[in-house]
């Protein structure tokens, strides 16, 4: 998710996929190997391509091995800036905007400025931010340090499953709510619509009778649903005018998705505040008030789910991550 002034297209809203494709591998074939304290991440907790980062970081065990940088929630017309941080600064790369780390190693950088991304420490050039991947790789090729107990998010014998799955969720709903959002006519707008809620159909059938999207396990396609769905009623029903029903009118999506919340590594991770700030103020355009609405009410996020009938094992052979670590907890009031 980057900071551009105008976000509503003319007409049908299309997704500049055009990524930083650098990879940072085992064998360090793209000249960024894989290497303890080396990296850092930098995420909005707003932006559900970076909580999916977060996610899975956390899922891994991958904390002490790759630092983190939180960005605001609100940014300017270029870059996702730091204003979280004392001085508005990043402590461990010493800028205050993330398109520092973009321009260090591409001077005349023409894209987006996104998050997430992943920075060299030592040159403080930016690596990648091709948040699909960025996940991907976390579960393969740092697989070294993961923690004892992690799960696999992406097991070989079903990667062409998730693959499959994962494709259809980021074209239909992930990126399918912004293309209702930023849709420039009636046309696009209720094209986009219709578009969303025949897939969120076609994953509560899927989801009806299996607890997870695919296998018994939580997978990387659980992730990837998951930061969707939860800022579906927060911002996507109203501000993006996802307005068929909300999440919480859909028993299994809904089921699903507090269960995934109420899991270790999930809901841990989710500022609802930050969500909101970030939509409602940054996009301008749709909403010229500002104004960030204050509801809706999230204690049933909490309230039982009965997901547990379904079977599965949430972590596989594996175990939950411990607590969040003090300094990346979610700010008290922000959360459920």
């Amino acid at each position: 998710m980057n900071g551009m002034a105008d976000y509503v297209a003319e007409g049908e809203f299309n997704r500049d996929t055009d990524y930083i494709t650098t990879r940072i591998t085992a064998d360090g074939r793209d000249g960024y190997p894989v290497e303890p304290g080396r990296y850092r991440l930098i995420v909005a907790r707003a932006c559900p391509w970076a909580n999916r980062t977060i996610i899975v970081r956390r899922l891994l065990g991958l904390e002490d091995v790759i630092s983190i940088g939180f960005c605001g929630p609100a940014h300017d017309q270029r870059s996702w800036t730091f204003d979280l941080d004392p001085g508005g600064v990043d402590p461990v790369l010493q800028i205050p905007r993330l398109a520092d780390a973009y321009f260090k190693r591409f001077p005349d950088y023409p894209k987006g400025i996104t998050v997430p991304a992943i920075v060299d420490v030592p040159t403080g050039a930016v690596v990648t931010n091709d948040f699909a991947r960025i996940t991907l790789d976390f579960s393969t090729e740092w697989s070294a340090y993961h923690r004892d107990g992690a799960p696999q998010l992406y097991p070989e014998p079903l990667r062409a499953e998730i693959d499959e799955v994962s494709k259809r969720i980021y074209t239909e709903i992930n990126n399918g709510v912004y293309r209702c959002g930023f849709a420039g006519s009636q046309d696009a707008y209720s094209a986009a619509y219709h578009r969303l809620f025949t897939a969120l159909d076609w994953v509560s059938e899927r989801l009806a009778d299996q607890r997870y999207l695919v296998g018994d396990t939580i997978t990387e396609a659980d992730v990837r649903l998951f930061t969707t769905l939860a800022r579906f009623d927060p911002v996507y029903h109203g501000h993006f005018k996802c307005n068929r029903q909300k999440l919480s009118e859909m028993p299994v999506l809904w089921a699903y998705a507090r269960d995934l919340f109420q899991t270790p590594g999930f809901g841990d991770t989710v500022d609802f505040v930050q969500i909101k700030r970030h939509y409602y103020i940054v996009h301008a355009d749709i909403n010229p008030s500002r104004i960030v609405p204050d509801g809706p009410d999230l204690a049933n996020w909490l309230s039982p789910h009965g997901r547990e009938a379904l079977g599965g094992r949430p972590f596989g052979d594996g175990t939950a991550p411990g607590p969040v670590a003090e300094p990346e907890r979610v700010a008290a009031g922000h959360g459920v």
